[in-house]
């Protein structure tokens, strides 16, 4: 048990990062419950109005500094090194100081609840002068911006940690052109973690200074600094699970991934885009250049559109076989393509005048975010549980629970499009009995409550999976395209023992089909593995 703890390899550091990650989620999900409990009905009946944007404020920074950035860089860490032929991550010892500082970070932010004025309530985005001490007092606010920052720091460490073992300790053949989809989609996510993190650790830094008297941060230079920070986020939040439904994609296909070079190159313009397209969430304040912003976060269409475009295809032209893991994939493009299109709605000054702070913005980013993102990891979560655990998760139940969750999903969120156009705002505890307001919250309250259902069958899933035998072989589908397929199901401390030739993006394709790959040469050793 000590050994799990303080162990380095990089495998059982991303374990306990997604582990602390589930508890967090299993957290905020509660919060989640209770709002929609206090939404389901006009008037006040849960809790009060302060109790509420606690509520509020702390299920939707442990969603995001807690639950999805470290699960997004946690299967970063598992797989990046598997995928690229490594025998470890570079700078172990970081992405272990990286993952310690994350759950701590949120141990620390959690504690508020336990003060005299409660947890940190002035939204995730901490807006000063909301944030400041005169507006919410306690330490319950200072505890939540230290949360932040460690949680923040951590993070950097764990991505500086990845992206230094795709630079590095690439397998010999592995040129930066055959790396695999989702060790792209990591390296993008890695690079803005990296450049873009920072501008928070200094937002929330000033901050904790202003509450101790300094008069030194004009709120909308916090702004700037926050959401610098805050839009390269979302794509941290959105690409690796891109990469996890492009992958589930070509394996259960059977066929290498369409376009891959097309893919990597609107990665790479997605990338640099989204660290030029911050201010479009200050259009109203009427600081910006709103035609700018609103031209780099039109612009995003394209690489969007292409990754999609590369996505589907790979299905378009394969055998594809219908798995838990393949209907997340679906339940992904169909679902995120609603909270990309209403993404373009947001990125229009004209619309989004309107949209601003209403439910429009919070149905926007559910459906990038949970019908989107959390779709993909679930999607990677079936596809990768054999080669993590070398346990299969039970397929009867995973049908049920993607069910369940495509179901919640479009009954929580879709009723708040029609919420937001009707003027409903956010943030609010209460709303007046207007209209069909009661019955369309009502709806969203019963969809928050499948979702959950749907959550507590795939822990029961999760758990039956430990019941059983050990049983998945090193290439658990019999289709697997990149080297994580090469060794086995789970991977030994060391990760390989030897490596496929590797001629392409899919090596493990190559080794199946040679007919369709260079010709193949003698099995080539990774540097300082034993023969």
């Amino acid at each position: 048990m000590i050994a799990a703890l303080l162990s380095t390899d990089h495998k059982v550091v991303a374990i306990r990062a997604g582990i602390a990650a589930a508890v967090f989620f299993v957290g905020a999900g509660v919060l989640a419950l209770l709002i929609r409990a206090e939404l389901a009905q006009p008037g006040l009946q849960v809790v009060s109005r302060t109790g509420y944007t606690q509520l509020f404020t702390m299920h939707g920074s442990t969603m995001i500094f807690l639950v999805v950035i470290p699960i997004a860089l946690a299967a970063c860490l598992y797989l990046v090194p598997l995928q690229v032929g490594a025998l470890q991550v570079s700078g172990a010892r970081w992405a272990f100081a990286g993952q310690w500082l994350v759950a701590l970070g949120g141990v620390v932010m959690w504690t508020g609840w336990l003060t005299r004025e409660g947890a940190g309530r002035a939204g995730w985005y901490a807006y000063d002068p909301l944030a400041r001490t005169p507006a919410t007092p306690g330490p319950g606010m200072d505890l939540w911006l230290c949360g932040a920052i460690m949680g923040t720091i951590g993070a950097i460490f764990i991505a500086a940690a990845v992206l230094t073992t795709i630079v590095r300790r690439r397998a010999p053949g592995m040129t930066m052109l055959r790396l695999p989809v989702f060790t792209w989609t990591a390296l993008a996510s890695c690079l803005l973690v990296v450049f873009a993190f920072p501008s928070l650790v200094v937002a929330f830094g000033l901050l904790l200074a202003e509450r101790r008297g300094a008069r030194i941060l004009d709120p909308v230079a916090y702004q700037n600094l926050f959401w610098f920070y805050g839009h390269p986020a979302v794509y941290v939040m959105f690409f690796p699970f891109v990469g996890m439904v492009a992958e589930a994609a070509s394996v259960f296909s059977g066929r290498r991934f369409f376009g891959y070079r097309a893919f990597v190159l609107a990665l790479l313009a997605f990338t640099a885009l989204s660290m030029s397209a911050w201010a479009h969430h200050m259009y109203t304040t009427g600081s910006v250049p709103n035609r700018l912003f609103a031209l780099t976060s039109t612009a995003l269409i394209v690489p969007a559109g292409i990754e999609y475009f590369d996505t589907v295809a790979t299905l378009w032209g394969g055998a594809v076989r219908f798995t838990t893991a393949t209907l997340f994939v679906f339940g992904f493009l169909l679902q995120f393509l609603v909270g990309g299109m209403s993404g373009v709605f947001v990125a229009s000054p004209v619309l989004d005048y309107h949209a601003q702070d209403s439910y429009i913005v919070v149905a926007h980013f559910h459906y990038t975010l949970f019908a989107g993102s959390l779709f993909g990891l679930f999607a990677g979560l079936y596809l990768w549980w054999p080669k993590i655990t070398g346990r299969y998760l039970s397929e009867r139940l995973g049908r049920v629970h993607f069910a369940l969750l495509v179901a919640g999903t479009n009954l929580t969120f879709l009723p708040m499009f029609v919420l937001g156009e009707q003027g409903m705002a956010r943030r609010l505890a209460d709303y007046p009995d207007r209209g069909d307001w009661s019955a369309l919250n009502l709806a969203s309250s019963v969809g928050a409550g499948l979702i959950a259902l749907g959550t507590l069958l795939f822990g029961l899933s999760v758990a039956l999976s430990f019941l059983r035998a050990r049983s998945a072989p090193a290439d658990a589908w019999g289709s697997g395209m990149s080297l994580e397929w090469a060794t086995s199901s789970p991977p030994p401390p060391h990760n390989f023992d030897a490596l496929p030739p590797i001629r392409t993006y899919a090596p493990l394709y190559d080794l199946h089909h040679p007919g369709e790959a260079p010709a193949s040469q003698a099995v080539s050793q990774p540097e300082g593995a034993s023969a």
